[in-house]
């Protein structure tokens, strides 16, 4: 989820909305269900219209199953309810998803290896580079400049990424689409709230004295005060100050939870790698150092669980559990800007009632600009796609705004409606219906609209994107009409105690936030060497950081970190992190080069 960049000026969207209304549209995520009854039907378009193309020239009088294999899935099978009715509707296209988050990190190889990953393809970057060589990646420059809406998007932003990777494309042709693409500009960073920061219930924080969080111990204290006053829910569900899940370390190499938050303290973990954390400044500190922000953080957590504020599920469940538990307001700690979308409401902040930003004051945060060039992952047609035109058309039609309306708001009429001047506002049902997973009608696809929502869980363009209907985001956190609903009671207490109109501004004014240009690269290939090297460690570190999070004591978290150290160093420790610092190093110097207006 982390994700070439200028940064001459640091500006942000006018916007206070998504501060306490997040959109958790692109998660992809189950969880929660509702009784609310929806206020109007939504309108499917008809079957067989074409989004690009032209009229007519493709044929969907035949039934087309898709297999999508995807790295941002947090769900494998048929896509089904109401988006999955919607695409069945307009392109005759059923989506069959293949997640590695759920199935495991073989898949690839697997896939791969028998010569066929899939149709369409969500892949990292540093795949993508495997991909052109072995052929199975399909060139798609030609059939680019036959879409009426990805086409507007090929020079500036996909034929630069591609040309990138010259070693596997010395002719620059097209295979991958960047994902989460803005097309604000390469100096800006518009969102109201750093992706990750330090969140909780306002009015659970309030309750205890809203005292002032220094450091990390200070947060340790506060939570276990939190702990003591809000025990459950009001409808008995356990409440836990912090929850921890697995499923998306992945091909990290270590912890996730423990790399999102060393971002709180300046350290982040370069794409393509897995030895190693960078700064603001160029600082390459290998995680297994003893000074390490990933050794800081791993101990935050450890301290956390002696203190018994570490959810015990943590070790077992897997994303949607802890997404029902953001659902229920279960958990006191978030640290993912979206993850306040879970709860979040405009009746809940009236009430004063919401996640919000609490800042601690040892933190300085890195931050990336707006991914202008995509986030470290891209779309891609395999090479035995079974039919690539209806594909290329589906994922013109991701990119127009047809498309980027139902993918980040759902139905006009249902989610959102028009307003007097043309603009959009969210309906009573729409403010609450991923929360709530308001029920869907039948004729739609049934089912709640969470769980309907599309599984893809990625996007091409973001709903950083103008919509040219209204003149402003697809992402409903900023449109005018959100902001207004917004100045609620749980908005105006938070500025007025931080004396900022969000959580970006506050950290901006107090000097607590490098924005960094978001660079979005090829970094090259590993050799077969690095790369199984890479694989035993990564799931060595993995494994440990658990274990010491978990362990009995002190003495058994020094002693599982030590032998971490020695272990690594035997399966070709100093060679993995030789290759990750290059990578790093090219991304420091292109920082610099973007920061210098080159």
């Amino acid at each position: 989820m982390s994700k070439s960049r200028k940064i001459a000026k640091k500006t942000m969207a006018a916007s206070i909305a998504g501060l306490f209304l997040a959109s958790a549209a692109l998660t992809g995520c189950s969880g929660g269900s509702g009784k609310a009854s929806p206020s109007a039907a939504p309108s499917v378009p008809s079957a067989g219209a074409s989004a690009s193309q032209g009229s007519g020239a493709i044929d969907h009088s035949k039934p087309l199953t898709i297999t999508v294999f995807d790295n941002a899935a947090n769900y494998q099978g048929e896509q089904t309810g109401w988006y999955g009715k919607l695409v069945k509707d307009k392109f005759n296209i059923t989506l069959n998803i293949l997640s590695p988050q759920v199935a495991g990190d073989q898949l690839f190889k697997t896939r791969t290896a028998a010569g066929d990953l899939g149709d369409l393809l969500i892949v990292d970057n540093s795949q993508l580079e495997e991909l052109i060589p072995a052929g199975l990646v399909m060139d798609i420059t030609d059939k680019l400049k036959n879409t009426k809406y990805l086409s507007a998007y090929a020079d500036n932003h996909f034929k630069p990424f591609n040309a990138a990777f010259d070693k596997v494309n010395p002719e620059g042709k097209i295979y991958g689409l960047p994902t989460f693409e803005a097309d604000t500009s390469p100096t800006t960073f518009s969102e109201e709230i750093p992706y990750s920061s330090p969140i909780m219930p306002w009015d659970y924080y309030k309750g205890v004295g809203a005292p002032k969080l220094n450091n990390l111990t200070d947060l340790l204290n506060v939570l276990k005060q939190m702990q003591a006053k809000y025990p459950k829910t009001p409808d008995g569900k356990p409440i836990v100050p912090i929850t921890l899940w697995k499923d998306w370390d992945g091909g990290t190499g270590a912890m996730e939870n423990v790399r999102w938050l060393s971002n709180w303290y300046g350290y982040e973990k370069p794409d393509g790698t897995t030895t190693i954390q960078l700064n603001a400044k160029g600082d390459i500190v290998p995680i297994i150092d003893d000074n390490s922000m990933y050794k800081q953080i791993l101990k935050f957590y450890f301290d956390a669980n002696q203190m018994g504020l570490v959810d015990p599920d943590s070790p077992t469940q897997d994303w949607n559990k802890v997404a029902e538990k953001l659902t229920n307001k279960q958990v006191l700690l978030l640290w993912y800007s979206w993850q306040r979308g879970f709860y979040n409401t405009i009746e809940r902040g009236k009430n004063g009632d919401g996640n919000v930003a609490v800042p601690i004051a040892d933190t300085r945060i890195i931050q990336s600009s707006d991914a202008y060039y995509g986030s470290g992952r891209v779309f891609a047609i395999g090479s035995k796609a079974k039919d690539p035109d209806r594909i290329m058309e589906f994922m013109d039609w991701l990119v127009s705004p047809e498309g980027l309306r139902y993918y980040t708001n759902g139905f006009e009429g249902f989610n959102y409606e028009k307003t007097s001047d043309g603009k959009f506002k969210l309906t009573e049902v729409g403010q609450t219906a991923f929360q709530n997973n308001t029920p869907v009608p039948d004729e739609y696809g049934g089912g709640g609209y969470q769980d309907g929502q599309s599984k893809i869980n990625s996007m091409i363009m973001s709903d950083f994107v103008i919509d040219p209907d209204t003149g402003e985001f697809y992402n409903n956190n900023y449109w005018s009409s959100t902001i207004e609903a917004n100045k609620t009671a749980l908005t105006t207490d938070w500025q007025s105690a931080y004396n900022a109109k969000n959580a970006t501004d506050y950290y901006l004014k107090n000097n607590m936030i490098d924005i960094v240009p978001n660079i979005n690269t090829s970094l090259g290939t590993d050799s077969s060497d690095i790369k199984n090297k890479r694989s035993q460690i990564s799931d060595y570190v993995k494994n440990t950081s658990w274990k010491m999070v978990f362990a009995k004591n002190q003495a058994e978290f020094d002693q599982l970190w030590t032998k971490m150290q020695k272990d690594v160093e035997g399966l070709g420790w100093k060679d993995v992190v030789a290759a990750d610092t290059a990578k790093a190093q090219k991304i420091v110097k292109m920082r610099a080069d973007a920061q210098a207006g080159k």
